[in-house]
């Protein structure tokens, strides 16, 4: 089994704890490349084996992950844009939080 070129991991820093559930789109020039949910774990992996290079952007469905939580949130959907710029792993994480949210190139 191959693992994807890309990870996400995100954090519920309101709870704490990982956010298991959040439903995750990979697009590149406004084409699906891929989709998943986040496990327990909070963390995904999301793509081929091999990204293409280029501009990506990895959207995040925050809002309906709050919602059915009961938790109000000012951001219904978080897009983080990244380029792929070598065959190396790209490792995008989240802190998410209802009113703010922080990300970093991981590793």
């Amino acid at each position: 089994m191959t693992t994807p070129q890309l990870t996400t991991h995100i954090l519920d820093a309101m709870s704490g704890s990982p956010a298991e559930g959040v439903e995750v789109v990979l697009r590149s020039g406004g084409e699906v490349v891929a989709s998943g949910v986040t496990d327990d774990d909070g963390r995904l992996a999301l793509g081929p084996e091999s990204l293409p290079l280029g501009s990506y952007e990895i959207g995040f469905a925050t809002g309906a992950y709050f919602a059915a939580r009961g938790v109000e949130t000012f951001y219904p959907d978080v897009t983080i844009a990244f380029t792929v710029a070598s065959d190396r792993h790209y490792h995008v994480p989240l802190l998410l939080s209802p009113f703010a949210y922080s990300t970093y190139r991981g590793s």
